[in-house]
């Protein structure tokens, strides 16, 4: 079985990587960074370093190999399963090579499971291929949780292959978006109705993590974990992430308390001191950021709805736009 990742970044290795040789894929990644295809190709492994204030652990990624997105149609054409973690703002200049790998597969089916951060990442990635796309392909909609660190030299340990990860290890995908069999993926999680699921990655945990960072710059920190160690923000994010997680539940009609437990999990995961996460990487793309429906606004528009305080949210969008 051979999977094909549009993205070769700290998400495609670090997690997508993971899941697929845990579940006997063959995995070809498609980037345009020839350091990182030609490392994978002379080694086909890597290292993720799975870190925590607890503990650390190594492990290696094997079969897998990696291509230039010059010649991503080819393998497009003859995988079993997709997918892309190429972030959002280069999504429109891959679409010419999916379509392409797409008419290259002459009508036979495939799913292609999008793990972007982006409400409706589905329908924007088949309007983004264009008309003719046929019905047997399938776009499906993912909630991408583990957290990935921006890598450093020091990181690396001398390998430009390895990534740093969080032990949370679970995607959750849209079950009825599927065209073709399911396939089995380790801690791959279809489900129905899949809402809940999007807006409790996006209200939830992109929300809590981006009022932590603009409060964290604002007050001069430089990490996530500095952040959440300040008393009144952390006390802020806690807040802000309760008044979702009520709404979240009201929302979707799901018990609070399975809600707050997700929440109080993400509160104690932003304190991982070795993921090293900043506040300026999570802030970054402020402006995408304070979007309608986005993280921020899209939170306080769901509080709103079922009528939740909003105010330690908003205190998160004032410092983002003072950062902006």
């Amino acid at each position: 079985m051979k999977a094909v990742v549009y993205g070769g970044g700290n998400i495609g290795r670090g997690f997508l990587g993971q899941l697929l040789f845990e579940s006997g894929y063959e995995t070809v990644f498609i980037d345009v960074n020839r350091e990182l295809i030609d490392k994978l190709n002379a080694d086909h492994s890597y290292p993720i370093k799975i870190v925590c204030n607890e503990y650390q652990n190594e492990m290696t990624i094997r079969n897998v190999r990696a291509v230039h997105s010059d010649h991503a149609a080819d393998e497009i054409a003859t995988a079993d399963l997709m997918f892309t973690s190429a972030g959002v703002n280069v999504l429109p200049h891959i679409a010419q090579n999916i379509a392409e790998g797409i008419r290259k597969r002459q009508g036979r089916g495939l799913d292609i499971i999008i793990c972007e951060n982006l409400l409706h990442a589905d329908k924007h990635l088949k309007k983004l291929l264009g008309t003719g796309v046929p019905e047997n392909i399938g776009f499906v909609e993912s909630s991408v949780g583990r957290m990935v660190p921006v890598m450093n030299s020091e990181m690396y340990e001398g390998n430009i292959l390895r990534v740093w990860v969080e032990p949370f290890c679970t995607l959750p995908v849209d079950r009825a978006a599927f065209k073709n069999e399911i396939p089995t993926i380790k801690n791959m999680l279809p489900s129905a109705p899949f809402g809940y699921y999007i807006q409790s990655k996006l209200y939830l945990h992109n929300m809590g993590h981006a009022v932590t960072a603009y409060l964290g710059l604002k007050r001069g920190y430089t990490y996530i974990w500095e952040a959440m160690a300040d008393a009144e923000i952390g006390k802020t994010a806690e807040g802000a992430m309760r008044s979702s997680a009520e709404a979240l539940s009201k929302e979707h009609d799901k018990p609070l308390d399975e809600v707050m437990r997700y929440a109080y999990d993400l509160l104690s995961r932003f304190q991982n001191r070795y993921l090293g996460d900043t506040c300026k990487r999570v802030g970054q793309d402020a402006r995408r950021k304070l979007a309608i429906d986005d993280r921020l606004l899209g939170a306080i528009a769901l509080c709103n709805k079922h009528q939740l305080p909003t105010e330690c949210i908003k205190r998160g969008i004032m410092e983002a736009l003072d950062y902006l």
